[in-house]
């Protein structure tokens, strides 16, 4: 089963993600990790999300690319955190623009038969009415093709509002 979970940053996305992986009661749990590190915040970051796992039976997987190597365990519950950073690397990195909603939905499918339960964390970045370059544009427009995409494809869909999880689908 798929569930995409959705929220503003700081929402409290991440921690409503990672008890969906607990409460499902499958022992075998895999993070993938998508933040490729480049700077003193974003090592704070890893290193908060960290400390939110750790006694959580997860084990931790670097996922920077749509088609980095994978191996994953028999039917585990995998929390791939996250999209924004998913497709920021696909779209400005090597491979480039081109393809990369394929790439990452091609992948996301694999995921999808691979994983018990699979909940993906995406972002809502959308609506602060700022109107931004072409290239950024275009990546926004692909993170948005993807939500839409994931939650199509989702059993269930929740938005997180101030920490309060709002389910929209089913």
């Amino acid at each position: 089963m798929l569930i995409l979970v959705s929220g503003g940053s700081a929402s409290g996305k991440s921690a409503f993600s990672e008890s969906l992986i607990v409460q499902s009661g499958l022992v075998s749990r895999v993070y993938l990790a998508t933040m490729q590190v480049r700077d003193k915040e974003s090592e704070a970051r890893v290193e908060r999300h960290r400390a939110m796992r750790a006694d959580k039976g997860f084990t931790t997987v670097e996922l920077p690319f749509a088609d980095s190597p994978l191996t994953l365990p028999p039917a585990p519950a995998v929390l791939l955190e996250d999209l924004p950073n998913l497709a920021a690397n696909e779209f400005f990195g090597p491979a480039g623009p081109g393809g990369a909603e394929g790439r990452i939905l091609a992948a996301l499918d694999r995921l999808i038969c691979a994983a018990e339960l699979l909940v993906v964390v995406t972002g809502e970045v959308y609506s602060d009415g700022v109107a931004y370059d072409g290239e950024t544009a275009a990546y926004l427009a692909l993170l948005a093709a993807l939500s839409r995409a994931l939650a199509r494809r989702a059993g269930a869909v929740y938005e997180v509002v101030c920490g309060i999880p709002v389910r929209h689908k089913p």
